[in-house]
């Protein structure tokens, strides 16, 4: 699949993921195992949300240098602003099962961090091969959209009717199976992913989590990937909307992780929009909707869900 990005676009992305994760892994990691608060969390969000902003300005500019046409750069620019938001707004979906996962292995906060970072550089990996086998997919077998569109509404009333239900990891087969794979011991020894138990070298809880983080992201993107293709299908578009929803998920996830009973139906919202998404794409050949309409819908059933999951949110 062809993209409208000049060359020189994808490499400063490329300088720019690459840029933003040794902030992460070498500067961040300065700051050692710490519980990470509320007000930090709340920074690097604002840090990344704009960040996110300034790439989509540089990429409209990009485009109008290129193309010479402001309604084409206006339009790009449309459809990475509203496949980021429909990433970002499904990566909530992952918080709350990422959250499940750390309370049911009572993981110390301070070690959460280190857990999520290692589970972004996972999903940028993943997530990049997915998207471009999918592309290669869409342009070699166009009925595909209408597989990835009926999977999409599929999925979405399965979230529905999912939603407000307790989650439990006790039978989950992902943790079956690790389980059987390797020995774990009971207690976490630091940060580290092995330790010795009876002279012999074990997988400490940490390592659980890291492998239960990595399929889960797996298992969201089958579904977040074909929502954005229904958007657009330049690959430039969706990676890079992928990739920076991806770069705040760690910020995101200790944001919401101390509001998350604010949000109890924010569920029902990602329903909506997974079988808004998936009708939008089966109906591509019969009737394209516009794609200021899609950022539209996705706001408004977020907006509505937000104020709605606040309004009736339980006393604590």
């Amino acid at each position: 699949m062809e993209s409208i990005a000049p060359v020189w676009l994808w490499v400063v992305f490329v300088a720019f993921v690459l840029a933003a994760l040794f902030v992460d892994f070498v500067v961040l990691k300065k700051q050692g195992a710490h519980e990470v608060g509320v007000k930090e969390a709340l920074n690097w969000s604002i840090v990344w949300v704009a960040l996110s902003f300034v790439f989509n300005g540089l990429f409209w500019w990009a485009i109008k240098s290129t193309t010479g046409s402001t309604e084409i750069a206006n339009e790009k620019s449309l459809e990475f602003l509203t496949g980021y938001l429909i990433e970002k707004s499904l990566a909530v979906d992952n918080i709350f099962v990422f959250l499940m996962i750390f309370t049911y292995f009572a993981v110390p906060p301070a070690y959460q961090k280190r857990v999520l970072m290692i589970g972004i550089i996972g999903a940028i990996v993943l997530r990049t091969i997915m998207i471009l086998v999918g592309g290669w997919l869409l342009a070699q077998f166009h009925w595909i959209l209408y597989v990835f569109g009926a999977f999409l509404i599929l999925t979405g009333v399965k979230m529905w009717w999912a939603a407000g239900k307790e989650p439990s990891l006790d039978d989950n087969p992902a943790l079956k199976l690790l389980r059987r794979l390797m020995p774990v011991s009971r207690n976490f020894d630091g940060e580290k992913f092995f330790t010795m138990e009876n002279g012999k070298r074990i997988a400490t809880p940490l390592l659980m989590v890291i492998c239960l983080v990595g399929l889960t992201d797996v298992i969201f993107a089958v579904d977040s990937i074909p929502a954005i293709f229904a958007i657009t299908q330049d690959p430039f578009i969706v990676l890079t909307s992928n990739v920076f929803a991806i770069l705040g998920l760690r910020a995101m996830f200790f944001l919401l992780q101390a509001v998350a009973s604010k949000f109890h139906l924010l569920n029902y919202g990602l329903a909506v929009i997974l079988m808004f998404i998936g009708t939008k794409m089966v109906l591509i050949d019969i009737y394209k909707i516009p794609v200021a309409v899609s950022l539209g819908v996705v706001v408004g059933i977020l907006t509505i869900t937000m104020i709605w999951s606040a309004k009736t949110a339980p006393n604590t």
